[in-house]
């Protein structure tokens, strides 16, 4: 007998991440989702049926308090999607330590905390463990010079994803760095050449497909693969 699967995103306000949230809930999922400032999250909780969490992803106290309440839940599906853009301009010039410091913690290390304190509640049969990459993270990529640091910051998001899953020892769990294409968001500006919904479509039906198939993976919202 099927039951319906759980999801728990974290970076759910605005963007790619309630984006994922709506498009989750419309597939039949039940879901939990994760803002900084509830308060903020309007959109969000006018999406029916979902759980909605408070954390900010640099507060290990928060992120501790989040873990605690989910206590004995499993997840078919944790997606750890917050992230900045960062200093502006990203000049390696003129940045400041306390700059760099602030995004390579909320864009690389953070998401690792997070999904080291979850993994073990991801279920052991279909489970998948998903991260917002980026294609400007492949070392390969020749664009985003105008914004090195973000760059170079999903660079480093992969390397710890690739450490991550290399010590955690799971050969049973599907993990995947999704590169959502180049979105209208906040971040990605109002001439890019994708909506969010179809953005986010494109991501769950790759999650869906990618259930029970154990690895590490680096794709599109297409299923195309990516070089690291």
């Amino acid at each position: 007998m099927s039951t319906t699967p759980t999801a728990l995103i974290i970076g759910a306000s605005r963007g790619l991440g309630l984006g994922l949230t709506e498009r989750l809930r419309e597939a039949g999922w039940n879901v939990m989702a994760t803002v900084r400032d509830p308060s903020k999250a309007q959109a969000l909780q006018a999406v029916p049926g979902v759980q909605v969490e408070t954390l900010e992803m640099n507060d290990d106290a928060q992120l501790d308090a989040l873990v605690q309440r989910l206590q004995g839940q499993v997840f078919d599906l944790v997606f750890v999607n917050a992230g900045v853009m960062g200093p502006q301009p990203q000049s390696p010039q003129s940045v400041t330590l306390d700059d760099v410091g602030q995004l390579f913690m909320t864009n690389a290390v953070a998401p690792i905390r997070v999904a080291s304190r979850l993994v073990g509640q991801i279920d052991r049969d279909r489970g998948v463990l998903a991260f917002m990459s980026s294609g400007l993270g492949s070392v390969t990529s020749p664009n985003g010079g105008e914004i090195c640091l973000y760059k170079a910051s999903k660079a480093a998001l992969n390397s710890m994803i690739n450490s991550f899953v290399v010590q955690l020892q799971r050969p049973d769990l599907t993990v995947l760095a999704m590169h959502p294409g180049v979105v209208r968001t906040d971040m990605g500006g109002d001439n890019a050449p994708l909506d969010v919904q179809t953005s986010t479509r494109g991501l769950v039906e790759q999650i869906t497909a990618q259930r029970g198939r154990p690895g590490l993976r680096f794709i599109d919202f297409q299923g195309e693969t990516l070089t690291w």
